[in-house]
């Protein structure tokens, strides 16, 4: 498929034909702008000359006529092609926002969160500006110079020798200049990337830059990115700021000579005054026609590098799609693990997951325990199918988790993250995230067993409290809650609690797994904890440690047989109870 299919596929039929008219209808006002200067040497050369006052009226109200016309095509033209630019970019950027849905965590990684704002943006944005630029002058243009040249050689061929010289100095002037001008464009759009990138990282950890009063730090940084930027930006740009000077010092030469030549004709009598302010008023419309051909092959080459990165997005396959004739149901909330080994890199020597071999029951609750960076997250990751194993098979409710769809898959399956998400809206409508259609007594019964529904209650707003972007006036805790709640809402078959209670203390901790228990009795819960205490009632433990796994049993049999976990209990009996695991 071509770039531009690639660009306008999908593009709604509405669209189309204000895309399709825009050029018609500027047709209809070159046309008219090419009678007018032809109109406007007859009453000179006819009327005025013959001091015929009746033509001049009557021949000056054609014109009068004539002009309206351009100017209502040109009315028209300027609208269709606005309205087509505009489809064109809701388009696009609709089918990029699809393309990242369906992007697994490794797609997403390889382009990085700030280069996919950047394209969804400003890559857009040039796109759909060029785009309109095209369908406004990519026909007005040629037309323009082809009946100007037509006209101006009627009236006089000698003299349209003159600006003819100019046609290929401007045309060569652009070829140059373009050549030159794209692989620059490519390295500012670059640029563009690492600073919407400093501006997320700085907005989102927005707290801990005044926490720690880094704020000076923070605008030195930005500062040299947005530097970067200017600079690239003054690179390329600054050949195509050349140009225009370049083309209009051509134009009036041209116009200089053509003055010059024709007045001389004039005055010999061999062409009228008429015909002369006709002639330069073609000669105008050729060389302005000229320019603005030029001015959009340079758009093109601009733009070639914005469409470029919209098109690696279109074309980049996820690594994560549904099976063929897959499944469609998740029998039950078992999980196995047989053979497993992970690597983000796809490199088997860098593998973050080694030999993992693991089988839990359906119903059953299972705690994983372990240090920092024993790639606990990483594992259970595998079960929705964030991430697909490198070898081996990681298998629920019986089946290989590629063989089912992976909406009915994660329909199944409930995380909540240790970097917990809200979004702004009411808190009702983030716990509707589990279940859209659910009941308000669903809801509030979901809220209950996460020990959510009496802070909540105590808002003036209830359950229509508004939420700021990232849940941010609700304390962490709260908010761990509220994400847990969610999740329930989803009724499913495994729930995955990664550090998802570390914010709240220990006696809500106990009643909120006391009331999972009694709600979702037979749901398969994995619990991801760096307190024992979290964990030390689970059907079964699983002690990671580097990437494998270093034990597996319930807390008295680990205590007995398992050194890192007897470790890790004894340092936090000694200890508050609450402090994080050895490295």
């Amino acid at each position: 498929m071509s770039k531009a299919k690639k660009l306008l596929k999908g593009l709604e039929r509405k669209y189309v034909v204000n895309a399709f008219l825009s050029p018609v209808v500027m047709i209809g006002e070159v046309l008219m702008e090419v009678i007018i200067p032809f109109v406007m040497a007859k009453i000179i050369d006819v009327g005025i000359s013959n001091s015929d006052l009746p033509y001049v009226i009557r021949t000056g109200l054609f014109m009068v006529l004539l002009a309206l016309i351009s100017l209502c095509c040109g009315v028209l033209g300027t609208r269709f092609s606005t309205y087509a630019a505009q489809g064109y970019a809701y388009n696009l950027r609709r089918r990029l926002y699809g393309c990242i849905q369906n992007f697994s965590f490794a797609n997403i990684d390889k382009f990085s969160t700030a280069s996919l704002v950047t394209r969804l943006t400003t890559d857009v944005n040039m796109s759909q500006n060029v785009f309109r630029m095209l369908i406004h002058m990519c026909f007005r243009s040629p037309i323009m110079l082809i009946a100007g040249t037509f006209m101006a050689f009627r009236i006089n061929p000698r003299l349209s020798i003159v600006f003819l010289v100019a046609i290929p100095v401007i045309a060569g002037g652009v070829l140059f200049i373009s050549m030159l001008a794209h692989p620059r464009f490519e390295k500012m759009l670059k640029k563009f990337d690492g600073m919407n990138a400093v501006i997320q990282e700085n907005l989102i950890g927005i707290r801990i830059v005044k926490a720690y009063v880094r704020g000076n730090y923070e605008e030195e940084k930005f500062r040299k990115i947005a530097d970067d930027v200017r600079k690239a930006q003054v690179h390329a740009e600054k050949l195509v700021i050349f140009l225009m000077p370049l083309m209009q010092l051509v134009m009036y030469l041209a116009m200089i000579s053509v003055m010059w030549l024709g007045g001389r004709q004039v005055v010999w009598g061999t062409m009228l005054s008429g015909e002369l302010i006709s002639f330069f008023t073609y000669v105008t419309q050729v060389l302005s026609s000229l320019m603005m051909l030029g001015m959009l092959f340079i758009s093109l080459v601009m733009v070639k590098a914005s469409n470029h990165r919209i098109i690696e997005v279109f074309d980049e396959v996820p690594d994560i799609v549904s099976a063929e004739n897959a499944c469609n149901e998740v029998a039950d909330g078992s999980v196995t693990f047989k053979d497993v080994d992970f690597s983000y890199s796809k490199d088997a020597s860098n593998n973050v997951l080694n030999n993992i071999n693991l089988e839990i029951k359906s119903g059953s609750v299972v705690g994983i325990i372990g240090g920092t960076g024993s790639s606990k997250t990483t594992l259970v990751s595998l079960i929705p199918r964030l991430y697909d194993v490198q070898k081996g098979s990681v298998m629920v409710g019986g089946k290989d988790v590629r063989e089912y769809d992976i909406k009915a898959l994660r329909d199944a399956v409930s995380m909540v993250l240790q970097k917990n998400v809200l979004f702004s809206g009411t808190i009702r409508e983030n716990l509707r995230w589990g279940n859209e259609n659910a009941t308000d007594e669903q809801i509030k019964a979901a809220c209950r067993a996460a020990d959510a529904d009496t802070f909540i209650s105590s808002f003036p707003d209830g359950y229509e409290t508004e939420l700021g972007q990232g849940g941010v006036n609700v304390s962490g805790g709260q908010k761990q809650r509220i994400c847990i709640a969610r999740a329930l809402l989803k009724n499913p078959k495994i729930l995955i609690l990664d550090d998802s209670t570390s914010a709240v203390d220990t006696a809500t901790e106990t009643r909120i797994r006391t009331a999972l228990r009694e709600l979702a009795p037979d749901t398969t819960k994995i619990i991801i904890a760096q307190r024992i205490s979290s964990v030390k009632d689970a059907d079964c433990i699983v002690v990671m440690d580097e990437g494998k796994i270093s034990g597996f049993g319930t807390h008295e049999q680990l205590l007995k047989e398992n050194k890192i976990y007897k470790e890790v209990f004894e340092s936090q009996q000694q200890g508050s109870g609450d402090a994080d695991l050895a490295e």
